[in-house]
């Protein structure tokens, strides 16, 4: 046996290992999200994933800032919370430069008014204290609510970063507390209403379609999406991720709509956004 002959030989094992390792490699995603639903969701879909080659790897966030922070950073791939109002805003105050995935809209959350008080809009007393979040866009679609329910009315209808100094009629004398999102639930004994985002109403215990005195429609053009960077917004593995994410949320929204009125219902997390009232 000649000398190649036997280097050949001793390489064919270590060539098959390299090639068996490269075909189970995954490429690995961290993924910034809220716990409720957004992180519950991402934990659902992790075995799909797993399936097409990419280990998604979820970290969890209490608050609006800190992942888009640690996407810019490169601490994060990927996140998944927010919709494109907030992230216009974030990234002008910041000099972020967060952008949404093509084709990674998942789902809408559809934005409420919730009381430990009065169990009707009718019911808010004059001068009513009501709680809105202090961020430029969530605060402007809390008031483009209330709008809409009559309490208000704005200088721009329209104006989704409206606020406070944008009210030009206010019957019942309303006072606007701002506050930070994730606090909003908490101050629901200390205000007549608060207007919440329903990944917090649904920390909190609370069901949107039960608890909620009224809430935004089907119209909502407030999609939450999967977030990245420039550079890696078009990258296989997120594509993965905002494909998967969609697929599975559209799944769930059909299937749990035909349940309701029976005994069954989803598995997934997100059939708590998708169930209409009964």
């Amino acid at each position: 046996m000649t000398f190649l002959q036997v280097l050949a030989r001793r390489a064919l094992p270590l060539l098959a290992a390299a090639v068996s390792f490269s075909s189970h490699a995954q490429d690995v995603l961290r993924v910034g999200a809220s716990p409720v639903p957004h992180a519950e969701i991402l934990e659902f879909i992790k075995p799909k994933l797993k399936a097409q080659g990419v280990d998604l790897q979820v970290k969890v966030f209490t608050d609006y800032v800190q992942p888009n922070l640690g996407l810019e950073d490169k601490q994060l791939d990927a996140n998944y919370f927010q919709h494109k109002p907030y992230l216009d805003a974030f990234n002008k105050d910041h000099g972020t430069h967060v952008v949404p995935v093509p084709g990674g809209n998942v789902h809408v959350e559809p934005f409420g008014a919730y009381s430990r008080k009065v169990k009707h809009v009718s019911e808010l007393r004059d001068g009513a204290i009501v709680a809105i979040p202090n961020d430029p866009s969530n605060s402007g679609r809390a008031l483009v609510l209330l709008q809409k329910q009559g309490l208000i009315k704005l200088k721009d209808p329209a104006n989704i970063l409206a606020t406070a100094r944008d009210v030009v009629a206010n019957p019942k004398k309303l006072q606007f507390r701002e506050l930070e999102a994730a606090q909003l639930p908490r101050a629901l004994d200390d205000v007549d209403i608060a207007l919440i985002n329903t990944n917090y109403a649904l920390e909190a215990k609370l069901v949107p379609t039960r608890d909620a005195l009224f809430m935004e429609g089907a119209d909502s053009p407030y999609a939450n999406f999967v977030a990245a960077r420039p550079d890696n917004a078009n990258s296989a593995a997120i594509r993965k991720l905002a494909t998967v994410s969609r697929v599975s949320a559209r799944s769930v929204r059909l299937r749990t709509n035909a349940t309701i009125g029976n005994s069954r219902s989803s598995s997934h997390p997100a059939s708590r956004l998708f169930a209409r009232s009964r």
